[in-house]
């Protein structure tokens, strides 16, 4: 028998959703705003691990941890996740219907402003949805919006949205950045959003100014009144900036470097588990990496309780060679964990006929802990008869320069919210972050088949076989996911784990507040 039809999202339920974000709107980020609202004051400085010349105020075009908290200040989505619970309530959509999960209908607020001055209508939001299909854009998840079979405007303030099929995670994938609002018209988006800060000075590869937004639509927000996010590749550098006062906040610190800042009065950090991770990725368009009995025999080189003590302290999760971790909603716990195996990897070497090859592995300081890692798989390698130069090159330029261009680099993969996100940009045969340029028939079906179910039990079934799958037959290899760890100044306040992604994934400059 089928299973039953998915019941309607009411109009009742997404109210009831929307006054939750009301009362963090005045509520503020912790107790004291409760007693008493803090002062707008306050100009900080953020320094991300990352900053280039590719750097973009194009939200679809993001690709780095300073682009989207660039855009997170600047823009607003239909919704918007602001809590560890990741569940995503409406934004500039003040309501959203739906009967099927597959036709869906968003009420805009009234009243809400670009910085130019000008109203957001149901026209901009379908400019905003529809560029992501136009190739010319250049969208990093064009994949993601080939759901959007039609998208059209319905009155000034409504806007209709038809999917190819059924999705019951789409409130969850419109709250990313890459989907955040622009004005129509603008192939180019300049940084005129509807967002809580204004563009004040943008140098791609320099340094993002933003200013506080007095108009901002949501009352209360933000406290600060300027921001100013530059890039420093080299971690110790960055947390030397943070400790003496040159930037008040910084994210993607070195688990080593925790007791530096712990030991500074003025500085915290905070840490909270995550679905990030540094994975080895093998070509499969390329040889040697491209033989099954390559990627096996690495798979069983990777020494996961080593990677997890040595390089991360303990602040890492053991993975299992899938990217849904452990904590995940629909996690496949009866999939054996790989472990270091010798023989197994020295079989596979010898069934694949690749004794004595030779390969340079491509590290970078980007990808977090991949310098590290790349040694341990050296050291393994030479006790099977594989030969692996580890080749470190620069953090500046290596997303454009190396990865995915060697057969055997590393990626860093930052946090999503749903297993439909995470398989769809990185998985998905066609998907523009196809690390290892892998295809599976069967699970590009199956990924079609779990977004659009209503029944949980079965999405929970699916989405554990493409789990299997990509344990088995993909050619990447995840050894741990790595925790969050912030450093930030403690007269900054409001600081809170959002598990998406550092900076409370992303958008904690509308959030938080400056005080001595």
């Amino acid at each position: 028998m089928p299973p039953a039809g998915p019941p309607p999202i009411s109009r009742r339920a997404v109210v009831g959703g929307l006054a939750g974000v009301g009362a963090l709107a005045l509520g503020g980020c912790g107790a004291s705003s409760q007693r008493r609202a803090p002062a707008i004051r306050g100009s900080i400085r953020v320094a991300t691990q990352l900053s280039s010349t590719n750097d973009t105020l194009d939200p679809a075009k993001g690709a780095t941890a300073t682009d989207y908290t660039r855009h997170f200040m600047l823009y607003n989505g239909l919704t918007t996740i602001e809590d560890e619970s990741l569940v995503a309530t409406p934004s500039l959509a003040q309501t959203i219907e739906s009967a099927d999960r597959q036709n869906w209908y968003f009420d805009l607020r009234r009243g809400v402003r670009f910085h130019d001055g000008s109203e957001l209508t149901s026209r901009d939001v379908v400019f905003s949805l529809l560029r992501h299909k136009d190739p010319a854009t250049g969208s990093k998840i064009a994949t993601v919006a080939e759901q959007f079979e039609e998208v059209t405007a319905d009155g000034k303030y409504g806007v209709r949205l038809r999917l190819t099929g059924a999705n019951a995670d789409l409130l969850t994938v419109l709250a990313q950045s890459h989907f955040l609002i622009v004005k129509a018209g603008q192939d180019s988006p300049d940084g005129t959003g509807t967002g809580a800060f204004r563009l004040g000075d943008f140098q791609p590869g320099v340094r993002t100014v933003v200013l506080r937004n007095p108009e901002y639509w949501i009352e209360g927000r933000p406290r600060l009144e300027r921001v100013e996010v530059i890039g420093i590749p080299d971690e110790v550098s960055r947390v030397n900036a943070l400790l003496s006062g040159d930037v008040q906040i910084i994210n993607a610190i070195s688990p080593h470097s925790t007791k530096r800042v712990e030991a500074e009065p003025s500085c915290a950090i905070m840490a909270s588990p995550s679905s990030l991770y540094s994975d080895l990725v093998m070509r499969q368009d390329e040889l040697p990496t491209g033989n099954p009995h390559f990627v096996l025999a690495i798979k069983h080189l990777i020494d996961r309780p080593l990677i997890n003590r040595a390089i991360y302290r303990n602040l890492s999760t053991i993975a299992n060679d899938h990217p849904i971790a452990p904590f995940q909603k629909y996690f496949n716990a009866e999939i054996p964990q790989r472990v270091l195996d010798l023989d197994k990897a020295r079989w596979h070497v010898r069934k694949g006929g690749l004794e004595g090859v030779r390969l340079p592995i491509y590290a970078t300081t980007a990808a977090n802990g991949s310098v590290d890692m790349a040694s341990i798989l050296q050291e393994y390698g030479s006790k099977i008869g594989l030969r692996f130069a580890v080749n470190r090159v620069p953090a500046d330029g290596y997303w454009s320069t190396h990865w995915m261009r060697h057969p055997m680099t590393f990626g860093d993969t930052n946090p999503r919210p749903t297993a439909d996100l995470i398989f769809s940009l990185f998985y998905d045969s066609k998907a523009e972050w196809n690390e290892s340029g892998w295809k599976n028939e069967r699970f590009d079906r199956l990924l079609v088949e779990a977004r659009g179910s209503a029944d949980e039990a079965l999405r929970a079934e699916i989405y554990g076989e493409m789990q299997q799958i990509v344990h088995d037959k993909c050619g990447v290899a995840i050894p741990v996911f790595i925790s969050l760890i912030d450093g930030y100044d403690k007269r900054l306040k409001g600081i809170r784990p959002i598990p998406l992604g550092g900076l409370m994934g992303y958008r904690f400059a509308e959030h938080v507040w400056w005080e001595d």
